[in-house]
């Protein structure tokens, strides 16, 4: 009888302000991880808000129901040899420390890494025109302006994406996995 084993899996988790380059990082490790032959998913905020947690709002309460939903799906693939890269702006540490905490019960790797453009930045980038909605009066709690985010006190990286291409950021994320054995 062979025995066969499976490809450690990780939830790679991406947490920044909006417009931070989250999204942009994701697809180009995502990319990279794939060619290389492993088993990767890409749990995007903005898909997960459109399916998985469609009629959630943005109260502290939706935004945390929110971020335990994608959790219990990313800890679900890790724990079965996937690697899932999960852009999300997750604004409270509370809820991000509980989707570690799950993590850690089932014994399954969890890398937070901190998306730290300044908010100055997102604004500029804005390609969903948030900041200038917000800007017009047209939109209220956006993350980092006029609603709360808590940037992680201890991240497995910080990434300041203002001094470096999306490809250097994807590469410092892949060399974290390749430290810890997971790549």
């Amino acid at each position: 009888m062979t025995i066969s084993t499976r490809p450690q899996g990780a939830t790679i988790w991406l947490t920044g302000l909006p417009n931070a380059g989250k999204t942009t990082i994701a697809r180009v490790l995502a990319g990279r991880l794939r060619s290389e032959g492993h088993r990767v998913e890409v749990l995007d905020g903005d898909e997960i808000r459109r399916f998985l947690s469609a009629g959630l709002g943005f109260s502290r309460e939706d935004r945390n129901t929110n971020v335990q939903r994608i959790g219990l799906v990313a800890e679900v693939l890790a724990r079965n040899g996937v690697l899932a890269v999960v852009p999300v702006i997750a604004p409270y540490a509370d809820s991000r420390e509980a989707v570690r905490k799950r993590h850690e019960a089932s014994g399954t790797p969890y890398f937070e890494v901190h998306v730290a453009t300044p908010v100055e930045v997102c604004a500029e980038r804005d390609v969903k025109g948030l900041y200038a909605r917000q800007a017009a009066g047209q939109l209220t709690g956006l993350t980092g302006v006029d609603d709360p985010y808590e940037p992680p006190l201890d991240p497995a990286l910080t990434l300041k994406t203002q001094a470096q291409t999306p490809e250097e950021s994807a590469d410092a994320v892949h060399a974290v996995l390749a430290d810890r054995g997971l790549v």
